[in-house]
């Protein structure tokens, strides 16, 4: 007797099966005839595990136009807003913005969020409220807490001892942003003294690293070597890492090989990314983004993050991490069918791995948590971006939607592209 068997569906990897669920795990991954409390039908429906997004600021949230828009549109204005911000926001507000993008993100099936917190405020209300937000969404999204100094760890006067207190507090994960620190000399010595607190505590590093349109902003070198320095290899990820779009391909060429044999992932984040960079430039105008698939050919690890959602950097966003791929592979250029596969990927599986999430995944004893597309395969998914017609929590059904019965018809396109009624056509 199962909890839940969800029937039929057309999984990531090509196969139609069912999946029986018991005690919040998944127990079984096959042809199921046997009875359960509940049945869902997937039959030509995509069965996905979760989404995860390894990079927010859930802090900031929702607060778009508090207490003002920012005009230019740039990293360093949103910045100043950001601190404006921080003077007028209230505990109660922040956890209402958050806990309601956690309904938000749960809707579409996003259910594992890595979000940095500022730790710049004496007070680290932002940090308090969003230890009570874990709290209060642990039964239905994993959300990961990352210690960010936005001011700058030496920059802002108390910004390193109020990081350490956040960590002491319960923040999962260590974080920072060398390129704004006052000097490149103070933000290379910030990315050794964070990682060294991070190997020190065995925690996991996220650092906003290189997010500037400067080509000699290169804080990903020292970040690689001191991974390497201090055994954190398969822990550290370099957030952003846009600067790489500008710099010389030559030194790239050194650089690629340094981040992957020190096993740090990268995570770009298309959405703001392209429209934070270039500010400055007349044209040909710089389009923000990281280099990708050559990072991706050379064996590093490549996650989507959405990064924001309404805040003092961008005035749009869903939550939705198939928007969020589907602008990557448009900016990346991954448009072959292998490469829009692994966009798919990277807002799943690759995502999860860059968090560290242990018992993710469609597999029989991980953590019954999946979400079911009205699409028949990955690529018609991102294409698409479709209704979540149910998504699974740790076993238990959190959310449903009808199915549109509107759907364009594909017949008569590409074999990938195309939806067969209960058979995988990606």
């Amino acid at each position: 007797m199962f909890d839940l068997i969800i029937k039929g569906g057309n999984l990531p990897d090509g196969r139609v099966t069912d999946i029986g669920i018991k005690d919040h795990k998944i127990v079984a991954i096959e042809t199921l005839d046997a009875d359960a409390a509940e049945v869902i039908d997937a039959t030509g429906d995509l069965v996905s595990p979760p989404f995860v997004d390894p990079h927010f600021h859930m802090d900031a949230t929702l607060s778009y136009g508090t207490p003002r828009i920012n005009a230019s549109g740039t990293l360093l204005e949103g910045i100043g807003l950001w601190g404006e911000l921080k003077q007028v926001m209230t505990p109660d507000e922040v956890k209402a913005r958050a806990l309601e993008y956690c309904d938000w993100a749960a809707s579409l099936g996003l259910l594992a969020i890595r979000s940095h917190v500022d730790t710049c405020h004496d007070s680290l209300m932002g940090v308090e409220v969003l230890l009570e937000v874990r709290r209060e969404v642990a039964d239905y999204i994993d959300l990961q807490l990352v210690a960010f100094p936005q001011d700058g760890l030496f920059r802002s006067p108390t910004a390193y001892d109020n990081t350490i207190r956040a960590l002491d507090m319960g923040v999962d994960v260590v974080g920072g942003i060398p390129h704004f620190e006052r000097t490149m000399a103070d933000g290379a010595r910030s990315v050794t003294t964070l990682c060294e607190i991070a190997a020190k505590r065995g925690l996991r590093v996220d650092m906003h690293c290189d997010e500037t349109d400067d080509p000699h902003s290169r804080h990903i070198e020292t970040l690689a070597f001191e991974t390497q320095r201090l055994g954190l290899q398969g822990r550290v990820a370099g957030s952003h890492l846009t600067s790489m779009h500008s710099m010389d391909s030559y030194y790239v060429s050194k650089l690629l090989p340094l981040i992957a044999e020190a096993q740090v992932a990268a995570i770009p984040n298309p959405l703001i990314n392209i429209m934070l960079q270039g500010r400055h430039d007349s044209f040909p105008k710089r389009r923000g983004l990281t280099r990708v698939k050559e990072m991706q050919a050379m064996g590093i690890t490549v996650g989507w993050g959405q990064d924001c959602v309404m805040d003092p950097w961008y005035s749009l966003g869903t939550g939705d991490m198939l928007d969020v791929a589907f602008m990557g592979l448009h900016v990346a250029q991954m448009s072959s069918p292998d490469e829009m596969r692994r966009c798919f990927d990277m807002v799943t599986n690759v995502n999860a791995a860059i968090m560290g999430l242990e018992e993710y995944g469609l597999r029989i004893g991980a953590k019954a948590s999946l979400v079911v597309l009205d699409a028949g395969n990955p690529i018609e998914a991102l294409r698409l971006r479709p209704d979540r017609l149910c998504v699974v929590a740790n076993g238990k059904v959190i959310s449903r939607k009808s199915r549109n019965d509107a759907r364009l018809s594909l017949s008569g396109r590409p074999e990938f592209l195309r939806r067969r009624h209960g058979a995988h056509s990606g």
